[in-house]
């Protein structure tokens, strides 16, 4: 070797197991591997020794679960970030957090280039090597999947040629998660008109399994980040876990989404997150208490716009930091309580408490409390309807389009 390094994102699947003696035959390159763990990987390990036995000069684990929920996962949901109404990210959000570390690595180690194992028509070579580039100008990215042009049979050959193990069976369906969700892809689910089969879900009970008693739970946020859970005080880690296993057996957190990629098709996208679907609903209904009817439409806007940076994979752009700075004024009061009842796949809104409530029931009410004053309304509706009357006596003809 030449003492030239290069940092790989391994995951320690079938692609990534053949980078490593791939890219030291390419490049005459010494390979250090860094596997993320980000809520997904509970046999790091066993990823590490795999690593090792492979080929990498070294194997690093990071364990960063909770800085992708605190600075990742959190500000998505504050900022109500959702991509095309149904994906609330997780696998885009987990992308940028990724490239990070890889960077992090490279500069520590004086690697002059770092790799992964995307192939060339996804969604995550672009997040990661977007991600890359901003964080170190000056890196070189390599994509051996995209550049090696075997097929996932000579693939095989190649790796058992070389002593590297491959998993017995095959799994029909390409799958990523972290903590924030599960992305299900490939295989059967390719045809849009199958239905996805039962194997398909880990985290969700199918909704004949889930219970007949519904499950009332009560989620408090602090300026617009969930802090407990049925007034149990509880960091992100075990809050988002303890959603994920009770949305989940209700069957809640399942969608079939046939998304627009970033590199310009339609695919058939699986999704589990059953955490992240009641945090969300939860969120935006104490929004509804706690700001006002600008805010609330200016602050769709910006969602979309978010939701779309996270996508496509600019997570570290000014853009995203100026829209991160909106949406945290927006938070401000974002504190309160939410009620859901969880049955059969639901997640039904029934309560809604917050200190900074806009609703006032004085002003709501009909009864005897009402505080409403009645007799303003004749000279409101008068101003409100004033230009309308005018071009209608003006423009007689507007009677016409009825």
């Amino acid at each position: 070797m030449t003492g030239k390094r290069i940092v790989l994102a391994y995951s320690g699947g079938l692609d990534t197991s053949v980078a490593i003696p791939w890219l030291q035959e390419k490049y005459q390159a010494e390979i250090i591997t860094l596997t993320v763990n980000l809520g997904n990987l509970p046999e790091m390990e066993s990823i590490q020794d795999k690593a090792l036995k492979t080929g990498a000069i070294s194997a690093i684990t990071v364990d960063v679960t909770q800085e992708f929920l605190e600075h990742y996962a959190f500000p998505s949901l504050q900022a109500n970030a959702t991509y095309e109404g149904q994906y609330y990210l997780a696998t885009a959000l987990g992308r940028p957090l990724i490239a990070k570390h890889l960077i992090k690595l490279a500069q520590e180690e004086g690697a002059f280039a770092i790799a992964h194992g995307c192939t060339g028509k996804g969604n995550d070579q672009v997040r990661f090597e977007t991600s890359a580039v901003i964080l170190d100008p000056d890196i070189t990215v390599l994509a051996p999947a995209r550049e090696w042009n075997m097929t996932r049979p000579e693939e095989v050959d190649y790796a058992m040629q070389r002593g590297i193990s491959v998993p017995s069976g095959t799994n029909p369906y390409s799958t990523d998660e972290n903590i924030w969700g599960r992305s299900i892809e490939s295989g059967i689910l390719e045809d849009p008109w199958i239905k996805p089969p039962d194997d398909v879900y880990l985290w969700t009970q199918s909704i004949p399994a889930t219970p007949e008693t519904p499950t009332e739970i009560e989620i408090t946020f602090q300026s617009g980040v969930p802090v407990a859970v049925n007034d149990e005080h509880l960091s992100a880690v075990p809050l988002v876990t303890l959603l994920n296993t009770l949305a989940g057996t209700h069957g809640i957190g399942r969608v079939d989404h046939i998304e627009n990629r970033l590199v310009g098709i339609k695919s058939r996208e699986i999704y589990e997150a059953p955490a992240a679907t009641i945090l969300h609903a939860a969120h935006q209904a104490l929004e509804t208490m706690t700001l006002g009817k600008q805010q609330q439409r200016f602050k769709e806007r910006v969602a979309q716009e978010y939701a779309d940076l996270i996508y496509n994979g600019l997570w570290f752009t000014p853009l995203r930091s100026d829209l991160q700075a909106f949406v945290n004024s927006t938070q401000k009061h974002v504190t309160g309580t939410i009620r859901l009842s969880l049955n059969k796949g639901t997640a039904v809104v029934t309560g809604r408490k917050a200190d900074k409530s806009l609703y006032s029931f004085n002003l709501a009410t009909y009864d005897k409390d009402d505080v409403f004053d009645h007799t303003a309304a004749t000279g409101f509706i008068n101003l409100y309807s004033l230009p309308f009357k005018t071009q209608a006596a003006i423009q007689d003809d507007l009677a016409d389009s009825q």
